[in-house]
């Protein structure tokens, strides 16, 4: 009884999740009441009491790590754009093709997703083409080429996705295999719908739209923070490599050094007090980090009880092949959030069955981080351009969509010609 109503309770919280807009009521909110619900319920198990806390201890340790890493990097990357620091990947821009420039712009957000998160990347070059496309539709079809390209991007590198990163924290995968394992597949995920779509960008921009390109110099220290920040966090997977160190170390020591920097330039200089380290904290989303722990923290009352080990044994006895089960879930994560769906198969599948770097965590990375493209609602990044660009739920399916699937399907087929379970 007692685990049929987690299951319900935890069922019941998640479609208030997908029904957030339509409620009224922040995801965040309700997965929060979901974690303290869900250890509620555990805690009338039966068990001890020391039983349940040291549960709860280890699980909140765990989920710490990934949270405070999350706090650093958004810290990093709102004093980056506090300075206007991306203001540089405007003066990239340098062609009137339209064509050429999907490709351009595809390529940017690949190669910049893979150091900051896809949200971040997505709102910059989604204002990059606000500053250099006057016409609506053609942004729309650029604008949906970032949301591909942010996922796609996010997938390889263990900082570029919060699932990749979650693997990565959790002992599932390491830095420098992901990398070199699923660069290919995700660089053939983008490439395949920018292939397509290119048949649908046609001409040249006006000159005129060229002409409203931002000449907006960064701030202060812009360049050096920019450099600082970009290197602090590329620094992080070396650091775990040298010192055996969580990561969430490496990037608090560059949430430091950024620290320490903007201090000391900006010192004596109130005109620049929105430079500083404390403004940009008061920017950082919060309310993300919340939903990450109320989330993870649920799931983890589920792997205390059980449940996940049985739906895992079930589905194997289902399907029979775990990569079936891998791409399943990567289309499950265009409708439900990704954060738990890595979450639940990291509590699926132990590192004793599945140690570090074995082919179902790099594929459960891939498939969770670019299966989101597939619908626009999949992702952050798909759901922070539906809002700046106003895209239609249903035209992103009949225009996009497929070619995401096309992408997704190819770059997962490229994989497992690669690599074997």
């Amino acid at each position: 009884m007692l685990t049929l109503s987690l299951i319900l309770l935890f069922l019941a919280g998640y479609t208030g999740i997908a029904l957030e807009h339509p409620l009224k009521i922040n995801k965040t909110a309700i997965a929060l009441l979901l974690a303290v619900g869900c250890w509620i319920l555990y805690s009338l198990g039966g068990q001890p009491v020391e039983e349940t806390l040291g549960g709860l201890s280890e699980h909140l340790s765990d989920v710490a790590q990934i949270l405070f890493f999350l706090l650093g990097a958004m810290t990093i990357v709102e004093m980056i754009d506090s300075h206007k620091g991306f203001s540089v990947i405007v003066k990239w821009v340098h062609t009137k093709n339209k064509v050429s420039l999907l490709w351009m712009v595809g390529f940017i957000t690949f190669f910049l997703s893979s150091i900051l998160d896809n949200l971040t990347t997505s709102i910059v070059m989604v204002s990059l083409l606000r500053k250099i496309v006057s016409d609506k539709h053609d942004r729309m079809i650029l604008a949906s080429s970032v949301i591909i390209a942010a996922n796609a991007g996010g997938a390889w590198t263990p900082i570029g996705d919060v699932t990749t990163t979650m693997l990565w924290i959790g002992g599932r995968i390491t830095s420098w295999s992901i990398m070199k394992q699923l660069f290919i597949p995700s660089m053939v995920c983008l490439i395949v719908p920018l292939g397509v779509q290119s048949f649908f960008v046609k001409g040249k921009l006006a000159d005129s739209a060229l002409d409203q390109k931002s000449k907006t110099s960064s701030e202060p220290g812009g360049i050096i923070v920019l450099i600082l920040g970009v290197a602090s966090l590329i620094f992080v997977p070396i650091f775990k490599t040298l010192t055996h160190l969580p990561p969430f170390m490496g990037i608090l020591l560059g949430v430091g050094l950024m620290w320490a920097f903007t201090d000391l330039y900006h010192k004596g200089k109130d005109e620049r007090k929105h430079l500083r380290l404390g403004s940009a904290l008061s920017r950082v989303d919060l309310s993300s980090v919340l939903f990450f722990l109320g989330i993870l923290l649920a799931v983890g009352a589920l792997q205390e009880r059980g449940i996940l080990t049985s739906l895992a044994q079930g589905m194997d006895k289902t399907f029979s092949d775990k990569r079936i089960i891998i791409y399943i879930i990567g289309l499950l994560s265009a409708v439900v959030d990704n954060v738990p769906l890595v979450a639940s198969g990291m509590g699926m599948w132990n590192l004793t069955d599945f140690p570090a770097d074995n082919a179902l965590w790099e594929m459960l990375a891939y498939c969770a981080g670019t299966g989101g493209s597939i619908l626009i609602i999949g992702s952050a990044a798909g759901v922070v351009v539906m809002g700046m660009e106003k895209i239609e739920f249903f035209w992103y399916v009949k225009r996009v969509s497929l070619y995401a699937l096309l992408g997704y399907t190819a770059g997962f087929l490229v994989y497992i010609s690669m690599n074997t379970i």
